[in-house]
């Protein structure tokens, strides 16, 4: 079977209100006490799957859990065990034979031997709530993740969904989210768990991964699927990024690289669809500029700044021109996760339209396309706003290209690919200097070491211009793949 589900972390200060809002006289409080279990190599947890044995009061049930589309859905096998008093069982990967998330778990597990790798503590309040459209679980689940000597608390709501549309539950969880100031939260109970068991607060950084549209897909199943697939990217480092103290440069920039390509979709993509509401660009704009001078000065600290200390600034540090808002504290922001919310409720609707998607996405590749020709052969007369605006087009180009890979000729679109991405390399770095500049720019009438960075700088983007000016030449002669 597939489950349907949505998490939230719940906020220290509202977890009593919450707690009570859950507990009605229809609610149930029983114990979990789970262990997870794994080879030691980690085999089934890097095939994306979870394999538990639980007690649930007095009841005992093993369950596996295979990948699924890293929001909300996931295959889920269960099994009822028949324990004797004072025994804690041993997991059985044939009790899952014969289903898909069985037939996975044979192929991950191989000959690996299994042991208990983490578990959890926790005491759950649950109950059903019936609401317009939907029959809707809810489990508040206070506790603790346990690895060895290590533990995590957990403070988590979920909404699993029983019978009824996705979009509906989305409406039931956005009420509690308004209410308590729920954060979505995509991580599973065996993810942070496996990380606590490793000792890391964090996973890898969520990556873009590529798009399978159905043959013949209409415009607005591919929309939602292509939505989808943003999501995956930016709601997986999103959660990181709003959950845990420290996070790593890397994933605000895959938030940002997601962000980017979900704000492609929906501008070059969204009119093909009544559903897409024009607030959302405006929203996911605003987030991307809170998120943007973080990872700006990251950047520069990677690339510029250690090519600056060589040439003789060796004690030059970029300048903060101002205090800006955290990072994590616009991703825990309400806002956030409603707009999240909407997203995804857009994401699972299941009506398809009469348009077929292939020429659709043929028409807009052609505009854009011809936009960034034109701009590359006036690079050289462009004055810096045209060249970023012609950076982004870059951007849009690719992404709307890998968005729509799948309904044209893939070498095709592999080597159009390939003659873009030295444009946008080369448009990027020219970006850098210009968002150099202007940092040093505002600290430069008091500090000489400011200054000296802006005449290296000057030289830097003459450079820059004419690295770009080299690779944008050949652009106008790619080949469209449409």
């Amino acid at each position: 079977m597939t489950e349907i589900e949505l998490k939230f972390q719940v906020p220290a200060a509202r977890s009593q209100a919450l707690a009570k809002a859950v507990a009605t006289a229809t609610a149930t409080q029983v114990p979990l006490r789970a262990r997870y279990f794994d080879t030691p190599d980690r085999r089934l947890g890097q095939a994306g799957l979870a394999l538990r044995v639980r007690k649930e009061g007095r009841r005992w049930v093993q369950t596996l859990k295979g990948a699924g589309d890293g929001i909300w859905q996931r295959l889920e096998h269960e099994v009822p065990l028949r324990v004797a008093a004072g025994v804690q069982p041993l997991a059985d990967p044939a009790l899952h034979d014969g289903t898909p998330a069985g037939d996975a778990l044979r192929q991950a597990l191989g000959d690996g031997e299994l042991q208990p790798i983490y578990g959890t503590e926790v005491t759950r309040t649950q109950r059903l709530v019936r609401a317009p459209g939907c029959v809707v679980e809810l489990a508040f689940d206070q506790g603790a993740l346990v690895a060895g000597d290590r533990r995590w608390p957990l403070c988590e709501l979920e909404f699993e969904l029983k019978s009824g549309a996705p979009a509906a539950l989305v409406a039931l969880a956005s009420r509690w989210v308004e209410r308590f100031g729920l954060t979505l939260d995509v991580r599973t109970k065996a993810e942070r768990g496996e990380r606590l068991a490793r000792g890391v607060r964090l996973g890898a950084p969520a990556k873009a991964q590529p798009l399978k549209l159905p043959e013949a897909v209409d415009s607005h199943t591919a929309l939602r699927q292509v939505l989808g697939n943003c999501l995956a990217q930016v709601l997986a480092n999103a959660s990181d990024i709003a959950h845990e103290a420290d996070t790593e440069p890397e994933q605000l920039h895959q938030l940002r690289v997601g962000l980017r390509r979900l704000r492609t979709a929906l501008r070059e993509l969204g009119p093909l669809s009544d559903g897409v509401r024009a607030d959302w660009g405006e929203a996911l704009g605003q987030l991307f500029g809170r998120l943007g001078s973080a990872r700006d000065r990251d950047a520069l600290a990677q690339t510029l700044l250690p090519a600056l200390h060589k040439a003789g600034a060796s004690g030059l540090e970029l300048p903060v021109i101002e205090p800006e808002p955290a990072a994590q504290a616009a991703l825990r922001e309400t806002a956030t996760t409603q707009l999240w919310l909407q997203l995804l409720a857009f994401a699972a609707e299941g009506a398809a339209s009469g348009e077929a998607f292939a020429p659709a996405a043929r028409q807009r590749l052609a505009r854009l396309f011809k936009q960034v020709r034109r701009g590359a052969a006036q690079f050289g007369a462009l004055d810096d706003t045209a060249r970023h605006r012609l950076r982004k087009r870059v951007k849009r180009l690719r992404y709307l290209s890998e968005f729509a890979a799948s309904a044209f000729r893939g070498k095709r679109v592999a080597a159009f690919l390939k003659r873009l991405a030295p444009a946008q390399e080369a448009l990027g770095a020219f970006n850098d200097v210009c968002v150099a500049r202007a940092l040093f720019e505002h600290a430069a009438p008091d500090d000489p070491m400011a200054m000296f960075a802006l005449g290296w700088l000057a030289h830097e983007r003459d450079d820059a211009i004419a690295r770009c000016l080299r690779v944008l030449a050949p652009l106008g002669k790619a080949r469209p793949f449409w």
